[in-house]
């Protein structure tokens, strides 16, 4: 899911240099891959050596967060990258900017057995390789009455004790869509009504978190005891503070997709396709989802409850989801950021 805190990968700049180095390997096949680079002794395990093994290819790496990997795709017209993971939002703004080429569903043939909400999030180009949400937590032990919709974040026994995540933060645009519902208006066509509503909101807030570890901190010290957050800082929050919980909202979360395109100028765009169906294959996702990497999007992937219970897991819970137009809501950040500032940077 979206920013984890997960281990970097290791050796990406040895393998860089080995590239370079050694003649003999210039001759093989190399997939170049754009992601963040986390969890990397477990994708080295799960993914990247049962690769390399069936495509007898070479892989080299490009980190970072998606902000600036996706500005250095932009930089070279498209190039320099075979695959590119990236969040939903940010991928969408690279299909706006040209940079991806569609992806051929027959040449990645596990795309059939993931759920519908993953196989063509964006249209034409690149599938969602793992599924999350954004919803509400809170402290059962202190919140004696249960959190049920979005508008129980204006209720009067939460003064000062929510926390939002922050504007520029994966769910932060969210905030806004939460509350235009509580206003009844259309976030882009009804801006100042749903900031009005944030407005209002804004007593029962302590404090806007960047960070997920910032949010854990503010629950285990008990500075906040309702949040709106992504569902991948659950365990973290819960090994802290066990009495939090998940809220059913009667609306509904909102959905979060991880995708992998390929690049516009991939020098390997069939060795990506090939990679991309790696990926999706049941066993992989089977086993990413039992390591605590990624949720799976795999239907054929059987977890047991406890192992469930991290993720966003099961038809029944992602058809719940509510989807986002990232085109629409990309359009209007720049305008939303300056809202935002005015009602809670006072």
């Amino acid at each position: 899911m979206v920013g984890r805190w997960r281990k970097p990968v290791a050796g990406m700049v040895l393998a860089l240099a080995a590239l370079s180095a050694a003649p003999a390997m210039a001759q093989n096949k190399t997939l170049t891959i754009s992601w963040w680079g986390f969890n990397g002794d477990k994708l080295e395990e799960i993914i990247l050596k049962p690769f390399r093994a069936q495509c007898g290819c070479d892989l080299v790496f490009e980190t970072g967060n998606n902000a600036d990997r996706l500005n250095k795709i932009k930089i070279r017209g498209g190039g320099g990258v075979d695959v590119v993971y990236l969040t939903d939002s940010y991928s969408q703004l690279g299909i706006q900017e040209g940079l991806f080429q569609p992806v051929d569903r027959a040449k990645v043939p596990n795309i059939n057995g993931i759920y519908d909400i993953a196989k063509e999030p964006q249209g034409k180009f690149g599938p969602a390789y793992t599924v999350g949400r954004v919803g509400i937590i809170y402290d059962s032990a202190k919140v004696s009455t249960p959190i049920t919709s979005w508008n129980d974040l204006w209720r009067d026994d939460l003064k000062r004790r929510v926390s939002l995540p922050g504007i520029t933060t994966t769910a932060g645009p969210m905030t806004v869509l939460v509350a235009a519902g509580k206003a009844g208006v259309d976030p882009y066509k009804d801006e100042s009504a749903a900031f009005k509503a944030l407005e209002q909101l804004k007593p029962n807030v302590v404090k806007n978190y960047n960070t997920g570890s910032e949010l854990v901190n503010l629950f285990s010290t008990g500075e906040v005891s309702v949040a709106m957050a992504q569902d991948f800082t659950l365990t973290q929050i819960q090994a802290a503070v066990p009495t939090v919980r998940w809220a059913e909202l009667k609306e509904g979360d909102y959905a979060t997709l991880n995708t992998v395109n390929i690049a516009k100028g991939a020098a390997n765009p069939e060795l990506a396709h090939q990679f991309i169906n790696f990926i999706l294959d049941p066993k992989i996702q089977q086993t990413l989802a039992e390591r605590g990497v990624d949720a799976p999007v795999a239907t054929a992937v059987q977890l047991t409850p406890e192992q469930a219970s991290r993720w966003t897991y099961g038809q029944k819970m992602i058809s719940s989801l509510r989807r986002l137009d990232y085109e629409k809501m990309n359009a209007a950040k720049t305008d939303w950021l300056d809202a935002w500032s005015e009602v809670f940077g006072k």
